[in-house]
């Protein structure tokens, strides 16, 4: 019951924050949305911070086990893994994926914007969920055989983000697939022998 009240109110608070802001999101909407109790949200968070930071974990886990997931059952060769990412990305844009909150953007980008401060934990937390989606594609490019995998995984995650602000922004609704394009011309490239 205890958990089960604690998941409600990161659930409902991702929901408004990613919809309406983090911080044009008070505590007061959150808890009656959710229907529970101040004390109550206080007995699991000790502050709208660390709730926060709950929805940024909830919204990590989500996330990143959808696209690489998506990515995985497109394809078996890294390569096609890679641009499988696109893929998923046009799904996501056009409500077909992560349906529960639909399309609104990148969350973590979202939150970045209104805590900017690098060394702030909300800050810190979209960063690395950043950090890990590269990574992830480090390990398809090695995979691959690319000559330079983080230099590849680093453009590639570039023209994700690219594609989801393009997305949200402009209402752009090829623009997975226009980045797709272009990192197929970049995957290419990277298993080209190096000039001598």
């Amino acid at each position: 019951m205890v958990s089960d009240r604690r998941e409600h109110l990161i659930e409902t608070a991702l929901r408004l924050f990613y919809t309406q802001g983090f911080h044009a999101t008070g505590i007061d909407k959150i808890l009656a949305e959710a229907g529970v109790a101040k004390m109550t949200l206080y007995k699991h968070f000790r502050s709208k911070d660390e709730l926060i930071l709950a929805t940024l974990r909830r919204r990590d886990e989500v996330f990143r086990n959808w696209l690489m997931g998506a990515m995985e059952q497109a394809a078996s060769d890294p390569r096609e893994r890679m641009l499988a990412m696109f893929d998923a990305l046009h799904d996501w844009f056009h409500g077909r994926a992560l349906s529960v909150l639909g399309f609104h953007g990148c969350a973590f980008i979202k939150a970045a914007g209104e805590f900017n401060d690098p060394d702030h934990p909300v800050h810190r937390a979209c960063a690395e969920h950043k950090r890990m989606i590269i990574d992830y594609l480090a390990g398809l490019a090695t995979a691959a055989g690319a000559h330079d995998p983080q230099a590849l995984a680093e453009q590639l995650a570039l023209l994700k983000e690219g594609a989801i602000v393009t997305a949200q922004v402009r209402g752009m609704t090829n623009a997975a697939q226009q980045a797709k394009r272009v990192a197929r011309t970049m995957i290419d490239a990277a298993y080209e022998a190096p000039p001598h």
